[in-house]
């Protein structure tokens, strides 16, 4: 095949090599349009804009990263109404040749229904990889300009950004002891299924004709086609940021009427933390929100198509508390504590319990292994505020959970055999759940089941408000968080932890940042099976296109040396 080098043109009608492709010039072809994006954004120059993104969705840099996205993210396997994926190398290359805008036409979402909390259904639309694509070329576009126009305090669905930092908020916002002490916890009605068309086209900077097509493609339920009116296409990857940006001014709005550091605002202590559609305005009093600022929201959401949810929208003080993102927020005689919310510590037992109970027929080893991620998740979720109580009853729990699978497998066997067999002791610890778990080599290892209250407690610390990912002023900021994320994700993990390290949070073939989202895999520089060993000194990670890659071209790879990293102000 021809190889086509990246470019920022036009996408190239010769054939494409999809190992071929220089990743490296792609991914910053993109990134400095995406700056150029930003900064035209900033100047107010919404012609320029719209030129950046044209030049952005017709280029080769564009397409090709944005089909690399979508066949490397979770959904990979997940096809629409065609039963099509992705799956070889020759498939993405001639999906790179295909996304063009001349004749693009999308196919109807293929409906499907998530079970929610309070046993209703949730819809969600999954589009074809085609669909997903084009999606995924103009989000490219189009996310720069929502980092640099949202709101400082929406932490829902943005790159870089997490629940973590609006707990953060809310504590900032709310334990000096002249905080705000009422709270309007605010949900907005079926928010993704009701967003105004006519809205989203007069208001979104993005090329109508396509949003138009997205917006009245409709969906497929059961072989039966339901036209959309209303609504955005949820479960495509551009639906996140369209919610955001019609939310978007909320905060602006309230700053108005408002001011930071005027009599107005001391008096009326508004301040807003949004995550998604879930969103909580702290008051003064009961007066102000009810009287002032619910009449503000409701004016603010109605020409959007939206309105508020009347049975999960309401006012409460804040020694009541209140839930937000599956954490617990109360004062306690005038102290602030955040801790995990009873309905989240209830649905995480219940999971651990009923995945122990549907698996009785799991050895020890495939047991523990499955249940540490659970374990391991939960805990880091919720290891930045005051949980260490909850995680040492949750252990507590699963152990009986387990103790009882324990006995289950051997009726006939006395407590102390069952102990023995299943539960070791290592120092002071004499009940260390623990088994052996085969390797593909056909060797074994011993592992432990993960302990929450192992888990440390660490202060999280919350992004700058105007920080912006796709801002060159602040990659060096970026760079030191990424650092701290990839610990507590790599935790557990420590020869993976020094690999990153070692390659500076790099991939040695892209030299683009290795992260939780891109995936990774562990490369051999000499292969195993011509000798090389499996120490570290002979290993790299690499993203997993890149892995791909590198044993297709049979590109050598050159152990990168590690450079001491640039600081910045977390």
């Amino acid at each position: 095949m021809t190889t086509v080098r990246a470019q920022v043109g036009a996408v190239s009608h010769a054939e494409v090599d999809w190992h071929a492709i220089d990743w490296q010039a792609v991914n910053e072809n993109v990134r400095r349009l995406q700056a150029r994006i930003v900064k035209a954004t900033r100047e107010g120059r919404w012609n320029k804009v719209k030129a950046l993104q044209r030049l952005l969705t017709r280029s080769f840099s564009g397409t090709a990263l944005a089909v690399r996205r979508v066949t490397e993210n979770q959904g990979k396997w997940t096809p629409g109404v065609d039963h099509v994926i992705w799956e070889i190398p020759q498939q993405k290359a001639s999906a790179i040749h295909d996304l063009k805008h001349s004749g693009y036409r999308p196919q109807p979402l293929r409906r499907v229904y998530l079970k929610k909390s309070n046993g209703k259904l949730r819809p969600l639309g999954i589009p074809t990889m085609k669909d997903r694509a084009m999606q995924t070329l103009h989000l490219l576009a189009l996310d720069p300009i929502a980092e640099t126009t949202g709101d400082p305090n929406s932490y829902g669905f943005r790159p870089e950004r997490s629940t973590a930092d609006a707990i953060a908020q809310a504590f900032t916002v709310l334990s000096r002891s002249y905080a705000p002490q009422w709270i309007l916890e605010g949900d907005i009605k079926s928010c993704f299924d009701t967003i105004s068309h006519d809205w989203l086209l007069d208001n979104i900077i993005i090329e109508k004709s396509v949003l138009k097509k997205w917006l009245k493609a409709g969906f497929m339920d059961k072989l039966i086609f339901s036209p959309t009116d209303e609504g955005t296409p949820q479960g495509g990857p551009i639906s996140p940021v369209l919610a955001n940006l019609t939310l978007d001014g909320l905060e602006r709005l309230l700053r108005e009427k408002y001011p930071q550091h005027s009599e107005e605002s001391y008096r009326a202590k508004v301040n807003l933390i949004r995550y998604a559609d879930d969103f909580f305005i702290t008051g003064a009093t009961k007066e102000v929100l009810t009287e002032e600022v619910m009449s503000l929201i409701k004016d603010f959401l109605k020409p959007r198509g939206l309105e508020l949810s009347v049975e999960k929208t309401r006012i409460t003080h804040i020694e009541d508390g209140f839930d937000f993102l599956g954490q617990n927020v109360r004062r306690y005689n005038g102290k602030l504590i955040i801790k995990p919310s009873k309905k989240n510590i209830q649905a995480f037992l219940d999971k651990v319990r009923g995945f122990i109970k549907a698996n009785k027929q799991l050895n020890v080893g495939e047991l523990i292994v499955h249940l540490n991620p659970l374990i391991r998740g939960w805990a880091n979720y919720h290891q930045h505020i005051v949980s260490k109580r909850v995680f040492s009853r949750a252990d507590h729990e699963i152990f009986k959970c387990l103790w009882r699978w324990a006995k289950r497998r051997h009726p006939n066997k006395g407590k102390r055999w069952v102990k023995a067999r299943y539960f070791r002791t290592q120092g002071f610890r004499h009940w260390i759940f623990s088994g052996e778990l085969k390797k593909k080599d056909g060797t074994k290892k011993n592992v432990d089941l993960l302990r929450a209250d192992s888990t440390p407690i660490k202060r999280h610390v919350k992004i700058k408000g105007e920080a912006n990912p796709y801002d060159p002023e602040w990659e060096t900021y970026f760079e030191k968080r990424l650092d701290v994320k990839m610990e507590v994700n790599l935790r557990g993990r420590r020869k993976l932890l020094h690999l990153w390290k070692q390659q500076n949070g790099l991939c040695p073939n892209c030299n683009q940042k290795i992260t939780k989202i891109t995936g990774w895999h562990s490369h051999h520089i000499i292969w195993r099976s011509k000798g090389g060993s499996d120490g570290s000194e002979n290993r790299v990670m690499l993203h997993p296109t890149c892995h791909q890659q590198i044993h297709s071209q049979g590109i050598q790879v050159v152990k990168p040396r590690p450079v001491k990293r640039a600081t910045a102000e977390a």
